[in-house]
């Protein structure tokens, strides 16, 4: 009886929820459940090897610290191939992605990996889920991370995957988001749930990786209790733009920690952007251009109207355009904007009518976007057992005469948006398509950004624990290509 276990437990891990399905309708055989009836004897021996196995590999589990071990793979690892398609050749986007100041390098200016024997390593890091990555100018890996004692900050060493500084960061049950980014400097700055913002630096005096506190700033007394902070960047002066849920914009002036507050009467729900001159806020019922007052108040420069509501934070276009997307009539567009008026230059519905909307960032790609279809998602359990969100991921352009689609790839990517690749000329997705035999395999896939063409595509993982949960791909210096997991890290990479 012990082999038929065995032989079961081993066919399960391999081809995965269709192996007991199987089993049980042979069970409905009378001979098959006869046999398997007189067989059926385990002796207290082998009952008590097996459970003292089991709580030695949970001990060790719960022992081993973060980072240690790899990323248990859930059942259906041989149920599809782990690579598919072909190695791309690197076709260069032309023109120059304005920079920031004030912000690290933007990830769409490194190079992804090609598919060249991509090697996939995972690190374990429990029920961690560390949604957003980026690499600091140091070489470390910066993680915002979430588990239920609440969200933290982490240094994780690129080489091993193990992290080298942690630093926990206040929890508030009202609130879920914790909005950040990394500057200039190598400085985390973030809007914790209990209404500070807080910039926190990777390095320390002696040049070891530190997660220490630079300067606080406290909110509370502009942002009442019940409310939280939702978005957060720097403008190209320095000035750090803020946005409550509740509507309120405020401004932190670089050289005196100064706080002024306008509030816009709307709910905001995304993150908001910068350029030179201000900073742009899109709410349930419109987009609004902000300028800092003379006494750094945030002054509404206009205040563009639109259908439906955004599921993206606005991006800026080449051309003094601004983007952002709506559902109107069930069905998701992209509308683009003039960034000196706030006038309307074109909208363009994309993906099937009742089976699209999106809760992802757009990519932006010159005087276009790239937008991902994450309709039906709901939460990770949405994706258990093979099944899947509806597909798409469109690229979007404005030309002379309006906008149009480009391409539209059948890719699905049930939570994430994609990171553009200029120097490659690919967008990564985090990919799951559906089976029909229970399996739910992850997939960092690479499309062709002229065509949409999808060119490889490599397994990173199988199961819950390998879901992205609105995660975004980050992409380090030497063309790695990085993943959060609900448990960890997911590090793709050529075969040098």
């Amino acid at each position: 009886m012990v082999w038929l276990v065995g032989a079961l437990l081993l066919l399960w891990l391999g081809w995965g929820p269709v192996v007991p399905v199987v089993a049980a309708v042979l069970l409905c055989v009378p001979r098959v459940r006869w046999w398997v009836q007189d067989r059926a004897r385990v002796s207290r021996r082998v009952a008590g090897i097996s459970a003292a196995a089991v709580a030695l590999l949970v001990g060790v589990a719960i022992a081993v610290p973060d980072g240690w071990l790899p990323i248990p793979p859930a059942p259906g690892a041989w149920a599809g191939p782990s690579y598919v398609g072909r190695p791309a050749t690197a076709q260069p986007v032309p023109g120059e992605l304005p920079q920031n100041p004030h912000l690290a390098v933007a990830g769409s200016s490194r190079p992804g990996p090609l598919g060249l024997q991509p090697e996939v390593e995972t690190a374990w890091f429990g029920l961690q889920h560390c949604a957003r990555l980026e690499p600091t100018s140091t070489g470390l890996l910066l993680a915002r991370c979430t588990e239920r004692s609440g969200p933290s900050l982490r240094l994780v060493d690129p080489d091993t995957m193990r992290p080298v500084a942690t630093r926990g960061l206040p929890e508030d049950a009202a609130c879920d988001d914790d909005p950040s980014y990394l500057d200039a400097g190598d400085r985390v700055v973030v809007a914790t749930r209990d209404r500070r913002v807080l910039v926190v630096g990777t390095r320390s005096a002696e040049d070891e990786p530190d997660l220490s506190t630079v300067s606080t700033t406290d909110l509370k007394p502009y942002v009442p209790f019940g409310d939280c902070l939702v978005a957060l960047a720097p403008d190209w002066t320095g000035t750090i733009w803020w946005a409550s849920r509740k509507g309120l914009v405020g401004t932190i002036a670089a050289d005196t920690g100064q706080v002024r507050v306008l509030d816009l009467g709307e709910d905001v729900d995304r993150q908001l952007a910068t350029d030179e001159s201000g900073a742009y806020v899109v709410t349930d019922a419109a987009l609004h251009r902000l300028v800092a007052g003379a006494d750094g108040t945030p002054q509404t420069v206009w205040r563009s109207e639109y259908d439906g509501s955004s599921g993206s934070p606005p991006v800026l276009l080449d051309g003094g355009v601004v983007a952002i997307t709506d559902r109107a009539d069930s069905r998701l567009g992209v509308l683009f904007v003039a960034r000196d008026d706030g006038r309307h230059l074109c909208r363009q519905s994309v993906f099937e009518e009742g089976d699209s909307a999106t809760a992802s960032p757009l990519a932006p790609l010159g005087r276009g976007v790239v937008v991902v279809n994450n309709d039906g998602y709901s939460s990770p359990r949405s994706t258990l057992l093979g099944f899947t969100s509806h597909p798409g991921v469109a690229r979007v352009d404005l030309v002379d005469d309006g906008c149009v689609v480009r391409w539209t790839s059948d890719a699905v990517s049930p939570s994430s948006g994609v990171t553009v690749s200029r120097p490659n000329g690919l967008a990564y997705a985090w990919t799951k398509r559906p089976s029909l035999t229970g399996v739910s395999a992850w997939h960092l896939t690479a499309l062709d950004l002229q065509s949409g063409r999808s060119m490889w595509g490599v397994r990173t993982g199988t199961g819950l624990l390998a879901g992205s949960h609105h995660s975004e791909v980050a992409l380090g210096p030497d063309g790695t290509a990085w993943l959060g997991t609900l448990s960890g890290l997911v590090r793709v990479q050529d075969r040098s």
